[in-house]
């Protein structure tokens, strides 16, 4: 049975201008010990299907419809209390994006890690312990629970906030952007950390990421969402190699590879708005391949050969 199960999203975020379509109709799922990239633009949803996991959404926010299955447990019909006492931080975590920032300037690193800890009836003592053998397991020592932020690295604030996530042993880790602001050497010492914690503790990694080459790192499947819906889904070998939707192949043609010499090339024109977001595919504006179809209806999700699952009127019977 899988860890995680997403059926059908839709939110809505309510502004000014009007009701935003941030996601529409989003459905996956993640295994345990699996890790599922979700790519895309900026603008895309990525980053609100994390909060729509976590529950941490805005005011602003609605989710509409669908459901959020962790562990055979439909979250979403949970209090707010019962989520937070029993899932949030402690089976689900959360390595936000600009998570370096997000450490309080004035208190110790000691203060902020065994925060959530006391708040579950943990003793402080037995806290400060957890905290410390957590910031082990990233490769710090213990004498970083006595520092402020203002005393680490990027490299070190971003081990502080995985360390954090992890402290509780959660079976799921959502990983927004978790390799952004860093210089490449840190990023790639930060993935080989990721890596070494998945097999250590058997976790499971949503890694919300624009990078599909830094995704290709970590990922045993790819969602690629597009204006807030799925362009395509599919195990990171047949994504990376044969993607179908035009959307992905134009993503994949922007990326530069060491083994061949080849022109990139890039996608024309940009995210449309989702407040009134275009008929029919809402890639068609920017599509080499769009038919008239396109520019009416909306394309089905198909499934092709091994569970390859893609949106787009080229592939319907």
């Amino acid at each position: 049975m899988p860890l995680l199960e997403v059926h059908n999203l839709s939110m809505r975020y309510t502004t000014l201008r009007g009701i935003v379509k941030a996601l529409e109709g989003v459905s996956f799922s993640v295994n345990e010990g699996e890790t599922l990239a979700v790519v895309g633009e900026t603008g895309s949803g990525k980053s609100t299907l994390a909060k729509a996991i976590v529950r941490v959404l805005e005011e602003n926010a609605k989710i509409v419809s669908g459901e959020i299955i962790f562990d055979g447990v439909d979250i979403l019909k949970l209090s707010e209390e019962e989520f937070r006492r029993n899932y949030r931080w402690v089976k689900i975590a959360m390595v936000p994006q600009g998570s370096m920032n997000s450490l309080n300037p004035v208190l110790k690193i000691m203060d902020q890690m065994i925060e959530p800890l006391v708040l579950r009836g943990i003793s402080k003592i037995d806290a400060i312990k957890i905290a410390g053998d957590a910031l082990e397991s990233v490769g710090l020592t213990r004498d970083v629970l006595t520092k402020y932020p203002h005393q680490l690295s990027g490299g070190m604030k971003q081990r502080v906030i995985i360390a954090m996530a992890i402290q509780s042993r959660p079976k799921l880790v959502i990983l927004d952007e978790p390799t952004s602001a860093l210089d490449v050497m840190t990023q790639a010492n930060i993935m080989n950390l990721l890596k070494r914690l998945r097999r250590e503790f058997k976790l499971s990694y949503v890694f919300i990421t624009h990078d599909l080459a830094l995704a290709s790192e970590l990922a045993d499947k790819v969602l690629v969402l597009y204006a807030g819906k799925v362009a395509e889904l599919g195990s990171a070998d047949l994504i990376y190699t044969e993607p179908k939707h035009p959307y992905t192949q134009g993503l994949m043609s922007s990326i530069p590879t060491l083994r061949e010499d080849k022109k990139l090339s890039f996608i024309p024109g940009e995210v449309p708005s989702l407040i009134n977001p275009p008929s029919g595919c809402r890639f068609h504006p920017r599509c080499p391949y769009a038919m008239d179809i396109c520019r009416r209806e909306e394309p089905p999700l198909i499934t092709l050969d091994n569970d390859h699952k893609v949106a787009c009127w080229l592939y319907s019977k």
